[in-house]
């Protein structure tokens, strides 16, 4: 049996293990994500790897090799002080305790996005949208960087809307900026993502995209709603 055939097989039968597994798969309200092209094995490989991650660790431990315990470490955000402990959940108050905010191009232009497109929201708000940048990030069928998911267009338009909307992207309330930008600084250091579910896709109520109705919904949050898309596996 070829190596390849062999860790085919292997796949598929974790696959199974993982039934009720989902996908962690955001839009602005202009986003189509029928425009956006599928890199088939790699899409694929990524879909089962989600799927892997649901599996009970009693089951997987049967089947892989499981490296000695060490010293508990305690994980620290490289921006913050020493002495802090990440919060579970990012609050006002908690962003006001932290350094000013700064970083490179990928920094900027994640603070840029939630400051254009959702800085009328509440924290929260700007936190999930933040969430489904990164999760597009991490998903193959997008670019591999902030600034190439922000600024990914396709014959339809633009996926961010205030990347092409023809308006100014000037600064003009910079305490609002400021507070972005702090939710951008959390969130590329490793703040939790659990507000969306894994979306990669969001739309305003001000818009009906045909394509929601064949994603899943996962939740609203002041005034943008969130989906994924469903799980596919490598018989559907």
């Amino acid at each position: 049996m070829s190596v390849l055939k062999s860790w085919t097989g292997g796949a598929m039968i974790l696959l199974a293990l993982a039934s009720g597994s989902r996908a962690d798969t955001t839009v602005s309200q202009s986003n189509d994500p029928s425009e956006i092209a599928e890199q088939g094995l790699m899409a694929l490989l990524f879909q089962e790897r989600v799927a892997l991650e649901d599996v009970p660790a009693a089951r997987v431990e049967a089947l892989t090799t499981v490296p000695k315990a060490g010293a508990a470490q305690k994980v620290v955000w490289p921006w913050t002080r020493a002495k802090d402990t990440p919060p579970a959940k990012i609050t006002a108050a908690w962003l006001a305790s932290q350094p000013a905010p700064k970083g490179d191009a990928q920094f900027q232009c994640l603070a840029n996005t939630l400051y254009h497109e959702a800085r009328g929201e509440g924290v929260a708000g700007q936190v999930a949208v933040a969430e489904v940048v990164l999760n597009r990030v991490d998903d193959p069928r997008f670019p591999r960087s902030v600034c190439g998911v922000v600024h990914q267009s396709n014959s339809r338009g633009c996926q961010f809307s205030w990347t092409c909307d023809g308006r100014s992207d000037r600064i003009r309330d910079r305490k609002a900026w400021d507070r972005s930008a702090r939710i951008a600084r959390a969130m590329l250091d490793g703040a939790p993502r659990g507000l969306t579910g894994g979306a990669t896709f969001f739309h305003t109520p001000a818009v009906h995209p045909s394509w929601a109705r064949r994603f899943e919904k996962t939740v609203r949050i002041g005034g943008h709603t969130f989906y994924r898309r469903p799980l596919q596996t490598a018989g559907g």
